[in-house]
Order: C-alpha cells, then sequence, then structure tokens
C-alpha cells in the first residue's frame, strides 16, 4: 500500500500518496514523536499521565496525518471501550482491597503464615503472603500495608530487613506485572484480545519460578551488597492490639475469598480445553462465572461477609469501605483509558501495522520486540501501567493470528518488560526508599536490581514457552 493512513480515515480524506517505505518511515516517525512528547510531558514536566497521554496521541495522530476532525475520534473510541473493559474490573478489585484491608484479614493471612514460619523459612513465608495479598490489591497498597509488617517481623526475629523485605517487594510486583486482574495485565489482555483465564494460568507458571529467583534468593545478595540497614521506627506499625478490628475474620475465609476470583478464571479456562461442546450447560455456566466482571463481583459480594461481618462491621460501615475504596482510583482508571485511547490512535493511523512489517523484516520475534518496548517505556517513563499500555497498542498486530497461547505469552512478555530498572522516576522507587529507610544508591542495589531481575527472568522463561506451547 502508498498510503499513510488505514480505511476509516481515507474515506473523509485522502492524503498526499507516498511510497510504502516513506509511509512507514511517517508512521514510524509520528509514533517515537508521540511518545517522545508523553515521557517529557510526563518527566520533565510533571504533567499528569493521564494529560501526557491525551496530547501525546494528538500529536501522534496529526504528524501521521490524520484529518483535523479526526484528532480526538481515535482516542476516545479507546478511552471509551478501556474504561468499559477494565475500569469495571480495577473498581471492583479495589473494594475487595480495602475490604480485605480495613478488616484485618491482611493481618491474619500474615499472622496465621508467620506463626508457622522459622527463622529460615521467613523469606519463603515473606513472598507467599505477598503473592496471596498481591492477587486484589495494587501495588502501591500492597507496599503500605505489607511492608509495615516486614519491618516488624524483621525486628521481632532479628532478621535482616532486606531478607524479608525483597521477597515481599518481589511478590507484590511479580504479580503486579504478569497476573490479571492487575490494571496492566488486564489493559493488554484487552489490548491483544488475549484469553484471560489462559494468561492468568500462564501468568502463574512464569511468575512463581520468578518469585523464587528474584525473591528469597536475590534477597541473599541483595543483603550483601546494600549491607545491614536500620529499621526506621517511623514505618513501624503499632503494635497496640486496641487499634485492630475487635474481631477478625477467619483465616480460611479470609484465603478462600482472596482466591475466589482466581479459581474462577482458571475453572472458566479448563474447562474451555476439556469441553469441546459450546453449547454444553456446564461451560456456558462457567463462561458466566468465571468472566473478569462476575468473578470479581462475586467476590466482593463475598468479601462483604467474609470480611466485613466476619469483622464485625455494621451494613453501614461495610457500605462506607466500599465508597471509599473508589476515590483512590480515579486516578488509575483516566491514566488506564487514556493508554487506552493512545492504544487506539497507534492502531488506526497504522503505526501497529508499520512496526509489524519492520519486526517481520529484522525477523525479530513477537515477544522479544514486546518486551523491548515496554522496556523503553519503562525506562523513559517509569509507570510499569503506562509502559504495558503502550508497548501494548504498539504490538498489537503482531497478535492478529496468533494462537491463543502465544497471544497469551505476549502479553506477559511486555508485562514484564514494563518491570525493569526501576529508578528514579518511578515513584515506586521512592515508596521503598522511603520505607525502607535506605539512601538512593541503596535502594538502586536493592530495589532496582530486584525489578531487573523480575524482568529479566520472566523473559527468559516466556521466550521458551513460545517455543514449545
Amino acid at each position: 500500500m502508498s498510503t499513510t493512513l488505514p480505511a476509516r480515515y481515507l474515506a473523509d480524506a485522502a492524503p498526499p500518496a507516498l511510497t510504502h517505505s516513506s509511509s512507514q518511515g511517517q508512521l514510524l516517525f509520528a509514533a517515537l514523536l508521540g511518545i517522545a512528547v508523553i515521557v517529557l510531558l510526563i518527566t520533565r514536566l510533571k504533567l499528569h499521565p493521564f494529560l501526557a497521554l491525551t496530547l501525546g496521541s494528538m500529536v501522534l495522530a496529526a504528524v501521521a496525518g490524520a484529518p483535523l476532525d479526526k484528532l480526538t475520534s481515535s482516542f476516545a473510541t479507546g478511552f471509551g471501550a478501556t474504561v468499559t473493559s477494565v475500569g469495571l474490573l480495577i473498581g471492583l478489585g479495589a473494594m475487595l482491597g480495602k475490604l480485605l484491608a480495613d478488616s484485618g484479614g491482611a493481618n491474619v493471612i500474615a499472622d496465621t503464615v508467620l506463626a508457622r514460619s522459622t527463622k529460615r523459612t521467613l523469606p519463603w513465608a515473606m513472598a507467599l503472603i505477598a503473592a496471596v495479598l498481591g492477587l486484589p490489591l495494587f501495588f502501591e497498597i500492597g507496599v503500605v500495608l505489607l511492608i509495615p509488617i516486614v519491618l516488624l517481623v524483621a525486628r521481632r526475629g532479628n532478621i535482616p530487613v532486606l531478607r524479608v523485605g525483597i521477597p515481599a517487594l518481589a511478590g507484590l510486583s511479580v504479580l503486579h506485572g504478569l497476573v490479571p486482574p492487575h490494571p496492566g495485565p488486564l489493559v493488554a489482555v484487552s489490548a491483544l484480545h488475549a484469553d484471560l483465564g489462559v494468561t492468568l494460568a500462564l501468568g502463574l507458571l512464569v511468575g512463581i519460578p520468578t518469585l523464587v529467583i528474584a525473591g528469597p534468593l536475590f534477597a541473599r545478595v541483595a543483603e550483601r551488597w546494600v549491607g545491614p540497614l536500620e529499621i526506621p521506627t517511623r514505618t513501624l506499625p503499632s503494635e497496640d492490639a486496641s487499634q485492630r478490628p475487635e474481631r477478625t475474620p477467619a483465616f480460611g475465609a479470609v484465603l478462600a475469598t482472596i482466591l475466589l476470583p482466581v479459581v474462577l478464571m482458571l475453572a472458566k479456562a479448563l474447562v474451555d480445553v476439556v469441553v469441546d461442546d459450546p453449547k454444553a450447560g456446564v461451560e456456558r455456566a462457567f463462561d458466566f462465572i468465571g468472566s473478569p466482571l462476575i468473578a470479581l463481583l462475586l467476590a466482593v459480594l463475598v468479601a462483604m461477609f467474609t470480611l466485613g461481618r466476619g469483622a464485625g462491621f455494621t451494613k453501614e460501615r461495610i457500605s462506607t469501605t466500599v465508597e471509599k475504596s473508589l476515590a483512590p482510583i480515579a486516578g488509575i482508571v483516566f491514566i488506564v483509558g487514556a493508554g487506552g485511547g493512545f492504544k487506539q490512535t497507534l492502531v488506526d493511523v497504522g503505526v501497529g501495522d508499520a512496526i509489524s512489517s519492520w519486526a517481520d523484516k529484522l525477523h525479530i520475534s513477537a515477544l522479544l520486540l514486546g518486551w523491548l518496548v515496554a522496556v523503553l517505556i519503562r525506562l523513559a517513563t517509569g509507570s510499569a501501567t503506562v509502559a504495558t499500555i503502550t508497548a501494548a497498542g504498539i504490538v498489537s498486530p503482531l497478535a492478529v493470528g496468533m494462537s491463543t497461547t502465544h497471544t497469551a505469552l505476549l502479553v506477559l512478555a511486555v508485562g514484564s518488560g514494563s518491570l525493569f530498572f526501576s529508578h528514579v522516576n518511578d515513584a515506586g522507587f521512592w515508596l521503598v526508599k522511603e520505607y525502607f529507610g535506605m539512601s538512593v544508591g541503596q535502594t538502586v542495589k536493592s530495589w532496582s536490581v530486584m525489578e531487573t531481575v523480575i524482568s529479566v527472568v520472566a523473559i527468559l522463561l516466556i521466550l521458551p514457552l513460545g517455543l514449545v506451547l
């Protein structure tokens, strides 16, 4: 083709014909300029990512040659579709996480596991706790909730803080980057039209060994690199029992509630494989209850009883807790939605097709390309979520014609790339630094390297899976 824009734009305008190579060059330049604008606005001008993504989308469309009256149409379409498909799930996940935190359910999980751990197994226990609690919690919420417990455990057990801290951070980070229903993986699943159940199953398959290597095993290395740390008393939680709810939910009820949406989604994926008849009643039933929206909705409704009532909350207290969970995620929803708008703009102006053609000529694996694009955007913007949703949009044409398994692996490749080397432009970097009372150099040696280990180990596991599955 010699045109710059896809058919939906050509119906309204006919830009000057270009050669195939010049068309691709213009589109690639438009994509790079759009991303550069986003990076500049976020990192230099400290503009909110929602505004940066919106302006970057307009620059991309204008430079690609889209008609002026179409500059915002693709962005609006992508924004609406993403918020519709992902925004509801983010809201339900926030409700579940808030009920877990306020009811004392997180402390129940931590106390139960730690009571059954020895000094030698504590790092593994902290990784397990973080992985379980990380399923319904956003990363930042998980850090705020879990790290004070980590510091308390380190002080009580007279254990170097990084020996238990790194496994906990790794557990939260691996779940955040690789496993739905976290926002990044959810947006990538939507953008690449991947099967959520298969992505969830493969995410756990890749995530478990990644967590083992980047968590308990790397913790020993980080401990030697950083040296002994003094636990900052200002971030230690109070040990005053009066500050906890009068009652706490039972351990089994908390665990079952957290795992309920994961079990339902995995069950749907398993039934889809085992049952061949799409009209079978069993498959239709699991397609319904195993869909992300219904699975998370059921988990929230169950949590109101197992966590809310289990902690002795009144109906009014439960309602207030659920209501308060939504305000903090407004920014996340708008960022994710704007990322969806940027993705749709990339697709509609033909950037994705140009990237796909370029990758074919250079014989670059789609999985490796998705990882590399996410790495570059992560290093530039500092945001794992922005890196995931932008990279997913760029490589989305590569998913066309892929098998269900390979599309899910492409989601994981993008997610793993989005975790690469967190540094000073990442809010998570400063959150970890302050909670552990480390210097910038110590944070780089521990947290930043841990994130890089997660990213590299994950892609080294994903690439062979792409050859055998």
